[in-house]
């Protein structure tokens, strides 16, 4: 796989340099992404109207791939038409269904006998599931089956695939994915996402996600507007700022606090497939980094673009809590001092290679 050099700097700087937004403020995001990619928002919207496609979200774990795709959604404004699917979540669920039994679990047996078609016999993998056992993978075949379980209750929608391929064997099956969930005439694409490991176990060890709408954010690195303070244990949290959740508390993933070293075969393994699919022919690419060195950032990107460090106190005289920032630098993989990007700027770089891939089938 291409290291970040490889990667195409994107320049984000456009039209009045002195015009800041505010990236944690979804209006201030909407004015953002008008101002920057407003032409080619439109191109996508256009297309959308009567046509959908299948991005396939490639990075290591903790890449940000549901933040880009919830980022896309939000910019060209009608998530009605879009989904993001995480096959992680699939499973979960799933797994959920057949632990709990009831309706859930009959419908969920239902549709695989109808459509699981697998070497192990379907009981044997519903057993694995119930039991969570980490001897018996989830066959690709199951795992195709439980991605046709999501979509098939839904209108077809564009869909953002994330957690799949995951291993080599499931790279034959993502070329004709489109055509087993039945989108055979709709473009399809990969997108990559780059960016140092130092940024990962970063991300991984603050992020937390709303327990509504599942829209992750980072303690640390990309907050909300409102952060509270537990009294009893004494830690910071984040409430979602999505108007339809009420204000609900946002919460870590289970394993996330360890960072990238109980991952460390995971991540390998992403790195192995993704590597491998970028030799693909006939299928395009998109390709996205979170870094930019520091000493070419002015040339590209404005500076309420470059991820902050946010640091969070509780003051004692009024109770309320009270954010600061510090800039924060991280050294790439090669050891090059570089500022991340908030998530915004990266989406933006996404939104207009999509756009041109969209522009091309019509």
């Amino acid at each position: 796989m291409p290291t970040h050099k490889n990667f195409p700097l994107f320049k984000t700087k456009v039209g009045d340099a002195s015009k800041t937004f505010d990236l944690n403020d979804p209006g201030h995001r909407r004015e953002y992404f008008d101002l920057k990619v407003g032409k080619e928002l439109e191109i996508i919207r256009d297309y959308l109207k009567n046509k959908t496609f299948v991005a396939y979200l490639l990075g290591k774990k903790g890449a940000g791939k549901g933040t880009y795709s919830k980022l896309f959604m939000e910019a060209v404004g009608d998530s009605v038409k879009m989904t993001h699917v995480s096959v992680g979540d699939i499973v979960r669920s799933a797994t959920k269904a057949i632990e709990e039994g009831g309706k859930s679990e009959t419908e969920l047996r239902g549709f695989m006998q109808k459509y699981y078609r697998g070497f192990l016999p379907l009981e044997e993998v519903i057993s694995a599931l119930a039991s969570r056992s980490t001897k018996t993978l989830v066959p690709t075949e199951f795992i195709l089956a439980l991605i046709k379980w999501e979509l098939h209750e839904v209108e077809k929608k564009t869909v953002f695939l994330d957690g799949f391929p995951r291993d080599l064997d499931q790279v034959a099956y993502s070329i004709f994915f489109r055509d087993l969930i039945g989108y055979r005439e709709d473009p399809d694409f990969f997108v990559f996402i780059n960016l140092p490991e130092s940024v990962i176990d970063a991300r991984m060890k603050s992020r937390v996600v709303c327990p509504k709408c599942q829209t992750p954010r980072n303690l640390n690195l990309m907050p909300t507007k409102d952060v509270g303070y537990d009294e009893q244990t004494q830690g910071f949290f984040l409430r979602c700022d999505n108007p339809n959740c009420d204000g609900a508390r946002m919460v870590p993933k289970e394993g996330d606090d360890q960072g990238i070293g109980a991952i460390r075969g995971r991540m390998d393994k992403d790195e192995a497939v993704m590597a491998k699919i970028m030799d693909l022919q006939g299928v395009d690419k998109v390709l996205i980094r979170n870094t930019i060195p520091v000493d070419e950032a002015k040339e590209y990107v404005d500076d309420y673009e470059i991820t902050p460090g946010y640091i969070h106190e509780l003051d004692q005289q009024t109770g309320k809590v009270v954010t600061k920032e510090e800039p924060w630098v991280v050294n790439d993989d090669d050891g090059v001092p570089s500022y991340s990007l908030l998530p915004p700027p990266v989406a933006l770089s996404m939104i207009k290679q999509i756009a041109r891939i969209l522009e091309s089938h019509k």
